[in-house]
């Protein structure tokens, strides 16, 4: 069997296409990988590091600034997506794949077209409640959509079959224990909250946190475990301005990157967090209650479709970074921490909507389909 495998921009297209990759990997050896993504890119670096062929093309997303550097960039971008057209024949007719999987991202759009235009049978998989262009404009086009959240075939093409099957996550989180993973990390019994805001970092959430983190040193009740990301130096420097050191607090765990996110995920008792699809998944995989915050800037506001999607069945806390202040997000905590019947509520409910045979569910989808094809 040979399987062709394309998606990128971020981690959220690129791991769950690895994770499948890995599953199928484990299922049957003798399979036949290659990932198509864009060159010089986070795919190439993520897919090369996890022992899989790469293939790389050249190909950008459409700018929509209405000014001359929007026009220039969008001359670029269909330049591109001509040469790639070829390049993506080329690599088809090398590699030959018996059918390909898409997971998101611009890059995954020439590569699958051309597929579909040569009869090999086409499987996405869109990871967020509000689906991505690539996803709407080849819906149709697909054997088979797999969605990893519930709702999201209302925005897609009346005519596209699909199929909810939840986002593949890695294995360490869903085996993650509470009480193993604490003692690991060095905490106690006290109730712990874990913040990130993306690999940046996110400048509202920061300077709310760090609020937040003043408050707790001073009642003595609540561990931190915070992820500041590269735009969030300034977090430690202005702790030591306030007199707060490390290493004299054991119950903070402040970094600009959880290297160790299993752990830190099943050592928490509450999550604040962005609305990325597989963070959404790694909370529902562990259970854990959040409250979610999600990203203004992504295309077409996704996450907050994501977190609404949640928040409407009481599976978690929606909270928009716009309506962020340090005194609301310090009572939000406070309230819920204090409140183990609506925590429990919260658990409760995101645990119900997690899927954790994600990659397996696909795999056996694709069999059947082709199955019924031929």
């Amino acid at each position: 069997m040979r399987i062709l495998f394309t998606g990128g921009g971020t981690a959220g297209h690129i791991n769950p296409a690895l994770a499948i990759a890995n599953y199928i990997k484990n299922v049957d050896p003798y399979t036949k990988f290659l990932y198509v993504g864009n060159k010089n890119s986070m795919e190439e670096i993520l897919v090369k590091r996890s022992k899989f062929d790469f293939e790389g093309i050249v190909i950008s997303g459409f700018s929509r600034k209405i000014n001359l550097r929007g026009l220039r960039d969008n001359l670029l971008t269909v330049k591109r997506l001509i040469a790639s057209t070829f390049k993506c024949k080329k690599i088809l007719d090398k590699f030959m794949p018996d059918f390909c999987i898409g997971t998101g991202g611009y890059v995954s759009g020439p590569i699958l077209w051309q597929a579909h235009r040569i009869k090999i049978p086409i499987f996405i998989h869109e990871q967020n409640a509000f689906p991505g262009i690539t996803t709407k404009l080849l819906s149709k086009k697909a054997n088979l959509v797999f969605l990893g959240m519930k709702g999201t075939e209302k925005y897609l093409n009346k005519m596209a079959l699909t199929k909810y099957v939840g986002n593949p996550i890695r294995q360490e989180i869903v085996t993650a224990v509470k009480e193993t993973s604490r003692k690991k990390l060095g905490l106690d019994s006290r109730p712990v909250v874990l913040s990130f805001g993306g690999s940046l970092g996110a400048d509202k959430i920061n300077k709310a946190i760090f609020d937040l983190v003043l408050n707790s040193v001073k009642t003595n009740k609540i561990q931190h475990i915070h992820a500041y990301g590269k735009y969030g130096r300034w977090f430690i420097s202005e702790l030591e301005k306030n007199h707060i050191f490390l290493n004299k607090y054991p119950n903070l765990i402040i970094k600009e990157y959880l290297d160790n996110m299993p752990l830190c995920l099943a050592s928490a008792d509450l999550v604040i967090c962005r609305a990325g699809a597989i963070s959404i998944s790694e909370l529902e995989a562990q259970g854990k209650p959040a409250i979610l915050i999600p990203s203004p800037n992504v295309t077409a506001n996704h996450q907050y479709f994501n977190a609404k999607s949640l928040s409407e069945i009481g599976a978690a806390v929606l909270l928009e970074e716009k309506n962020i202040t340090s005194a609301k997000l310090i009572n939000i905590v406070n309230k819920l921490l204090k409140n183990e019947k609506e925590l429990m509520n919260l658990k409760s409910k995101i645990s119900s909507l997690a899927v954790l045979d994600s990659s397996k569910l696909i795999f056996e989808s694709i069999k059947e389909n082709l199955r019924a094809k031929f």
